[in-house]
């Protein structure tokens, strides 16, 4: 087995534990195939080339790796591919100073609250519960109680 075709083995494997360390969370096929490639190279090395050529792919592959590491952790050029989501929404953002929604407004549901679901009162959508039974959507509804961010509602009886 030649050189070039191990050194090539070793370079995959490093793009995809590259891949596994900064795009994919946890552990997955592609840092178990990364590990296995680079493992497998150096192995191959000692194997076919003996013990001084496997030795001087085992240093080569651990300082390319570092500095690989280095250079791509420092250029941050990989935030822009990254996975990296953050939720900054909020339910039911209540401004009790508006008073946009209070005890006794009527309204109607906007999908089934199972126990919970969208409701829509005086014009706002709002994220409610129903207590004690399911409100299939456009339902009629009163609202009985807010408590902090949560609006219990009630299906109005005809």
């Amino acid at each position: 087995m030649s050189v070039g075709l191990i050194i090539i083995l070793i370079l995959l494997g490093i793009i995809l534990f590259l891949i596994e360390f900064l795009l994919v969370p946890g552990i997955t096929v592609a840092g178990i195939s990364g590990a296995v490639l680079m493992i497998g190279g150096i192995i191959l090395g000692y194997h076919h080339h003996g013990t001084q050529v496997g030795n001087l792919i085992l240093l080569g592959t651990v300082v390319f790796s570092i500095i690989i590491l280095y250079f791509v952790l420092k250029s941050r050029t990989w935030k822009n591919i990254m996975l990296d989501s953050r939720i900054e929404g909020k339910v039911n953002k209540l401004e009790r100073d508006k008073g946009l929604i209070k005890t006794g407004d009527k309204g109607v549901s906007v999908t089934r609250l199972n126990p919970m679901g969208r409701i829509e009162v005086n014009g706002e959508y709002y994220e409610a519960k129903s207590l004690n039974r399911f409100v299939d959507e456009n339902t009629p509804l009163i609202v009985r109680k807010i408590s902090g961010n949560q609006i219990i509602v009630e299906p109005i009886k005809e």
